[in-house]
């Protein structure tokens, strides 16, 4: 890959709560999945985000998620499609707002945690998140290779890989809980990165080797050190020649 997007989480806080620590990402990462109340953000936080990356030229994604503040996105909700779809609309409207307070705009749409996982094999879910989107207008979708949510975005899916989740052989994400869900360790992360932008590969965690060709590269504002991983997947890339922008620019 000659081009390559770097995505992260980021505005994961509500309230006095705090997660990750988003200006150190915003100077490193090209596109941000900003949270939109449903499972985390709120208003300030939103603009906050918003601002932060319009001055530092990321893109500003809409991270949409199940209504469940209580489990931050990570329980699957069986919500009725075209509920579901209205949800998402109102998501990225909101989201919307502050990006044209902050003088830039919502340039795509990311499922969050249970939901993106959901719309892997879910069609009713997946065809729902992209209604709610084509409800807003024509917005890149990212979601993962062979998943019903890209299949149902048709043009608009944008394929997505993970440097710091594990991988089945079935080319899915390993479950959050399991031992082997996050890579924590820097050095594995950036050999993950670097070994996908030039071969388009990634092994899973039985050692299969998985051809994932991916646009974008997500780095997660939660995971274990996410900063340090951060600055050195794009210092590394840097080295290996791969261009870093937006995928949405």
């Amino acid at each position: 890959m000659s081009a390559l997007d770097l995505n992260s989480d980021l505005g994961e806080g509500f309230g006095v709560w705090r997660l990750g620590d988003d200006d150190a990402l915003l100077n490193v990462v090209t596109s941000a999945n900003v949270a939109c109340g449903f499972h985390a953000g709120d208003a300030p936080t939103m603009r906050s985000v918003c601002v932060a990356a319009a001055a530092r030229g990321v893109a500003v994604g809409a991270q949409v998620s199940y209504r469940d503040l209580a489990g931050f996105g990570r329980r699957f909700i069986d919500v009725e499609p075209a509920r579901l779809a209205d949800e998402v609309l109102y998501q990225i409207g909101a989201l919307e707002a502050f990006a044209r307070a902050a003088g830039t705009r919502v340039s795509y749409v990311k499922p969050h945690g249970a939901l993106y996982n959901a719309t892997v094999h879910h069609d009713a879910q997946a065809q729902a998140v992209v209604d709610g989107v084509r409800a807003f207008g024509d917005l890149p979708i990212l979601g993962l290779p062979g998943s019903c949510l890209l299949a149902a975005a048709g043009s608009a899916g944008v394929e997505e890989a993970f440097a710091d989740r594990g991988y089945t052989p079935e080319g899915t994400l390993v479950p959050r809980g399991s031992p082997e869900a996050l890579l924590t360790d820097t050095a594995a992360v950036v050999a993950r990165a670097v070994r996908l932008a030039q071969t388009g590969e990634i092994v899973a965690v039985d050692g299969t080797v998985l051809a994932l060709p991916a646009r974008s590269l997500c780095l997660h504002g939660d995971t274990p050190g996410a900063v340090h991983h951060a600055r050195a997947v794009r210092s590394a890339l840097a080295e290996a020649g791969v261009t870093l922008t937006p995928f949405a620019a």
